[in-house]
This record gives structure tokens, sequence and C-alpha cells, in this order.
């Protein structure tokens, strides 16, 4: 006599399988990446151009 196993059917539902394609604090800290890498090109051309400019005059 064969022994019925007992299998376990997990059930998702339509919700569930749709999963976020993004982390929210990925997006966060990737921006505040970029911002600090224009505040600092920013600082960089002010730099430039109120102090090694007036040189060549």
């Amino acid at each position: 006599m064969e022994h019925l196993k007992s299998v376990d059917i997990e059930k998702k539902n339509i919700e569930q399988k749709v999963e976020q394609k993004y982390d929210k604090g990925l997006v966060a800290s990737t921006f505040i990446k970029y911002a600090a890498y224009i505040v600092i090109f920013f600082g960089f051309l002010y730099f430039i151009v109120r102090y090694i400019f007036p040189m060549f005059r």
C-alpha cells in the first residue's frame, strides 16, 4: 500500500506576484550621490571663475 505524501500548495494572490522593481533607499542614496557631484562641480567652476581667471588679466 502506497503512503500518500502530503504536499503543501502555496497559493499566491496576483498582487503578491508584482514586486517592486526598485528600492526607495537605493533611489534616495543615488540622488544624494549625484546631487553631491553637481555641488562639487559648480563649486569647482566658481573657484575657477572667482580666483583663477582674474590671475590672467
